[in-house]
């Protein structure tokens, strides 16, 4: 059977870390055993339990997994970026995000991997077809249905789950984007990324996903990323001069 890697290139999965000691040593080797073409890049923000001294010893006998190490807490879409810098820099193909807390399946990536053989921005979905989300109170689960209604009421950007975090993105994509234009460091850089892809008329596919919220630790949710997100929004809209769809390429 022809693999991912002869289809697609190499393909890198970044995962963005604070405090993951108990989730990333079962995590990473989830993520490589999918497939053959997929390598792991840790972004950890400093962690305090050790996290990234767990991700050395794993580097110890695979060479499919990097890491960097960064000086403090310094957010999820600087972390990200960063990442996407990397990937560029070391000729991935397709570059992938995905959390560390076991809330994305790594069982669903070899989805993404078929879906990019015909889509330049992978999402997946907690809504298509029904809810697929498991252990979430329903006032969280409201907020997250209330914020994608939101998010496609002012922009116009067409997906069912903006706020989403398990993406999969083809290198030229990347390469299209500004990323030192990138304004949000929150949850609110998932629907940024989304917004401006989609805005130059790449093509964007939502595929369904099963989320179970974390298996262990603590949800890094706060209230001054709700804050930023309900903004980001509207300047994304003023960006784009409130236009419902991308322009027209010539």
């Amino acid at each position: 059977m022809e693999s991912a890697e002869s289809r697609a290139g190499r393909a890198l999965v970044v995962i963005p870390t604070f405090n993951e000691a108990d989730n990333i040593p079962r995590l990473i080797p989830e993520i490589l055993r999918q497939d053959p073409c997929l390598d792991v890049l840790v972004v950890d923000d400093g962690s305090p339990d050790g996290t990234a001294d767990l991700v050395r010893k794993i580097q110890e006998s695979s060479g499919r997994v990097h890491l960097i190490v960064r000086s403090g807490k310094m957010g999820l879409g600087t972390a990200y970026v960063e990442g996407f810098r990397y990937a560029l820099r070391s000729d991935y193909r397709l570059v992938f995000e995905m959390d560390a807390d076991f809330s994305h399946d790594p069982a669903e990536i070899p989805n993404f991997l078929k879906a990019a053989e015909n889509a330049d921005l992978i999402l997946g979905s907690r809504y298509i077809g029904g809810i697929r989300i498991v252990n979430w109170p329903l006032s969280r689960l409201m907020l997250s249905k209330g914020a994608a209604t939101y998010v496609r009421v002012v922009t116009g950007l067409p997906v069912t789950d903006p706020t989403g975090g398990f993406k999969c993105f083809r290198r030229e994509v990347l390469e299209a984007v500004n990323l030192d234009s990138v304004m949000s460091n929150g949850y609110a850089f998932q629907i940024e990324m989304t917004h401006k892809v989609w805005r130059k008329g790449f093509r964007v596919l939502e595929i369904p996903i099963t989320f179970e919220d974390r298996r262990s630790g603590y949800s890094k949710m706060a209230s001054s990323i709700c804050s930023e997100a309900f903004w980001l929004v509207w300047k994304l809209a003023f960006q784009s001069g409130f236009r419902r769809s991308p322009p027209k390429k010539t």
